[in-house]
């Protein structure tokens, strides 16, 4: 039926049915594993699971991207406080409050960055010029019309994009961009990460069942509730039950593209195995089975990981097909949302080298390809087409099926 019974299989574990309730007992030799039917666990009657800090940052980052067009109102000063939380820049006072920002999560984890300070203050700063080229190229000439090399409006249908000199939408390759940079990257790379599950005594202080100080979850509950919170993490999807809002929350970020790819039949699936394998490594901690646990680290990174590079493809064949059609304002529109996801590549993780599914060179020359010379004015069918194919290639899809 599903990846993870198949795992169970091979790991000669007997799956039986609990009596009481709608929980699935996982019995391997003496351990059990109690898998509950929504993310629901418990300690002496408590909840054991926490992510505000998630949810903070994804607050955040949703009023960030609200005020991305606000040409009226928005500044570079306004943008960047609000990326690193300097100077009360939020609406609401708790996220003011906070000890929280999105920047210093951004390119952050353990497993890609920790000794890689060059690359990671790189990257922060790829954000940090998308908020100065939207703020200022592109706002200056927001009631200009778009030309090759030179920023302004272009029309989408009914809409207005708001492209720079290449053609590119800042707001579009900040917001896809995060998606990577900052949520797939802590969840895979950081949280999920073993380096950071087992750090320490974390093992023997979970098997211990000792837990942090004022706190009702382990450490290793914690930072795998913290994965879970980068992806289920927005306030409008159920926390124990987010596949319920699956289409139709808020979220505009990566639930929401998980949510797309389980509507289309080639991919149908992900969302419930994605959800189930957090469900089940969560119960594998309580129960102390790690190598369970690390099979659905696996199963996490591998279908994250997809739905950045189906999304890339299918956005940049989106931009290709409006390009022969020489509607322009829908093709940067796509182009724009294929770029973040492009960039977000450099994120993922192939549970099977525990690295990227493309090297950043490779995801380098991809962004080199598609903004050369006037950008999107003058990318080609063909270069699309050989991007799309190496990255279909690298994640094991067709171009077709995305």
């Amino acid at each position: 039926m599903k990846a993870y019974f198949f795992t169970f299989i091979l790991a000669g574990l007997t799956l039986t049915s609990c009596s009481s309730d709608d929980d699935n007992k996982i019995i391997d030799g003496e351990d059990t594993v109690v898998i509950p039917e929504n993310y629901s666990f418990e300690r002496n009657g408590n909840s054991t699971v926490s992510y505000d800090g998630q949810t903070t940052r994804l607050k955040m980052t949703s009023e960030i991207m609200g005020d991305f067009t606000d040409f009226d109102n928005a500044t570079e000063e306004s943008l960047s406080n609000m990326f690193a939380n300097d100077n009360n820049p939020f609406s609401s006072a708790a996220l003011n409050e906070s000890s929280k920002s999105v920047k210093s999560k951004v390119a952050a984890s353990n497993l890609y960055f920790s000794a890689n300070t060059v690359e990671s203050n790189a990257i922060k700063t790829d954000f940090e010029d998308f908020i100065a080229t939207q703020m200022n190229a592109v706002k200056t000439n927001k009631d200009e019309l778009a030309e090759p090399g030179i920023a302004g409006q272009i029309a989408d249908g009914s809409s207005i994009r708001y492209v720079n000199a290449q053609g590119l939408e800042m707001n579009q390759a900040f917001a896809k961009g995060l998606i990577g940079a900052l949520q797939a990257d802590q969840m895979l790379n950081n949280y999920l990460a073993q380096p950071v599950l087992d750090e320490g005594e974390n093992r023997a202080n979970n098997e211990a069942g000792i837990t942090e100080e004022g706190k009702n979850y382990t450490t290793m509950e914690h930072k795998w509730d913290e994965a879970y919170g980068y992806l289920y993490g927005d306030p409008s999807v159920p926390a124990e039950d987010p596949n319920s809002m699956l289409n139709e929350s808020n979220d505009r970020l990566l639930f929401n593209y998980l949510g797309r790819l389980e509507e289309d039949a080639d991919f149908a699936g992900i969302a419930e195995e994605t959800f189930e394998a957090f469900k089940i490594g969560r119960a594998a901690i309580v129960a102390g089975d790690y190598e369970l646990r690390d099979e659905q680290v696996a199963i996490i990174r591998e279908n994250i990981s997809k739905v950045i590079a189906v999304r890339a493809v299918h956005y940049l064949q989106g931009g290709k097909a409006a390009l022969e059609n020489e509607n322009y304002g829908s093709a940067f529109h796509e182009l724009s949302e294929g770029f973040g996801f492009v960039y977000s590549l450099r994120f993922t993780n192939n549970p099977a080298t525990n690295s990227p599914y493309l090297t950043k060179s490779q995801i380098d020359g991809f962004i080199q390809e598609l903004l050369e010379g006037n950008g999107f004015w003058d990318v080609t069918p063909e270069t699309l087409d050989s991007i799309s194919q190496e990255i279909a290639t690298a994640f094991g899809f067709a171009v077709s099926e995305a």
